[in-house]
């Protein structure tokens, strides 16, 4: 069983940005001292849910602060990117990392809203993102880029950045089992154990039959890893995690509104923000004892998450488990507590009964 860690990089309200950003690389750095495999980071644009839409520039940043972290996105929203641009971007921050980029890949979220965001059509996002992948996966392997789409077209450019990985860096896809199976890729999905049992079987068949009959977005994966992601706080006893918990997650929905301009004052009772999170979708239209109750939210003490994830490495076929340690308005203090609390009292007694 490896570990990993997800990442939002949700705005704080008790420090300014340049202090957040330098505290989160100091997790970063205690992560890659526990051990722990892997730290994937999100893209999302216009709302305090993600203070790192640039993925790059951060794990770049990140890339110097640890040595042994395997480092990444989740996800590049691949219809939002120029293909040859994210192709040298990504390339670099192989290098910075000595090989340590993983590169996960989507669609975006909300059917293409996004993408709408910034004038684009997010019916053209599917084949935009097939197009921007078959360009990634050429550009990492061959020395000369070719490539004709309907979107995208290059003819004989060199390509003087290369990965350190061969035939290029690990790729990840979440939350839809056959899609990532079918490409050639890990996977992260979410949900309870029984869930997260049904996601690993169905991966499993996609990914062998993607490996029968490749095409030309498959990637090469020899050792795939797959398992599911949930936020997690850990302190010292069931009631105080709870509590604390419960708090930090309404922050963590409300992060989920795009902030938007106010309306003006002839607008009866008009908001200064966005929609609000209660009516949106995936983990936002959860309250935090429903997301507990639903296995999204795990909090306790370390016997309590330890007994959770001795369950989720016994009964889901997974060797892969994810967790947020740093979301809502949880501190530094907190999540680096909690963080400490996983890898001392948890991760062992895990790896001991899966070695």
């Amino acid at each position: 069983m490896k570990f990993g860690i997800f990442d939002h990089l949700e705005r704080r309200h008790d420090c300014d940005l340049t202090q957040q950003y330098e505290e989160r690389l100091q997790l970063m750095s205690e992560a890659d001292s526990y051990g722990i495999y892997s730290y994937h980071i999100a893209e999302h644009h216009h709302s305090p849910l993600c203070l790192a839409p640039n993925q790059s520039v951060f794990l770049a940043a990140a890339a110097q602060r640890t040595t042994r972290l395997k480092i990444g996105s989740l996800v590049y929203v691949l219809p939002l990117y120029q293909p040859v641009r994210l192709l040298e971007e990504t390339c670099m921050v192989d290098r910075l990392s000595n090989g340590r980029l993983q590169v996960g890949v989507g669609r975006g979220a909300g059917g293409g809203g996004e993408i709408a965001l910034w004038g684009g059509k997010a019916a053209e996002s599917d084949l935009m993102f097939r197009e921007t992948l078959e360009v990634l996966l050429r550009g990492y392997r061959d020395e000369f880029l070719t490539f004709e789409g309907e979107h995208y077209r290059y003819k004989d450019l060199w390509m003087e950045l290369r990965p350190v990985q061969k035939p290029h860096p690990a790729f990840w896809y979440a939350g839809n089992p056959e899609h990532a199976g079918e490409l050639g890729m890990n996977f992260i999905g979410a949900g309870p154990i029984g869930r997260t049992r049904n996601l690993v079987e169905t991966y499993l068949a996609a990914w062998k039959k993607g490996q029968a009959e490749p095409g030309p977005c498959t990637a090469t994966l020899a050792d795939p890893l797959y398992g599911s992601m949930r936020h997690m706080f850990i302190a010292d006893t069931d009631a105080e995690a709870k509590d604390r918990a419960i708090e930090a997650y309404q922050q963590y929905r409300r992060h989920f509104a795009k902030p938007m301009p106010p309306k003006p004052a002839s607008e009866a009772g008009a908001l200064p923000v966005g929609p609000q999170a209660a009516k949106l979708g995936g983990p936002a239209s959860m309250d935090p004892l429903a997301a507990i109750e639903n296995q999204s939210l795990l909090v306790g003490s370390p016997s309590t998450v330890r007994d959770f994830v001795r369950r989720y490495a016994a009964e889901t076929g997974a060797n892969f488990y994810c967790g947020a340690f740093s979301w809502g308005d949880l501190t530094y203090r907190e999540s680096s507590k909690s963080l400490r609390l996983f890898a001392e009292e948890v991760m062992p007694a895990i790896e001991a009964a899966t070695t």
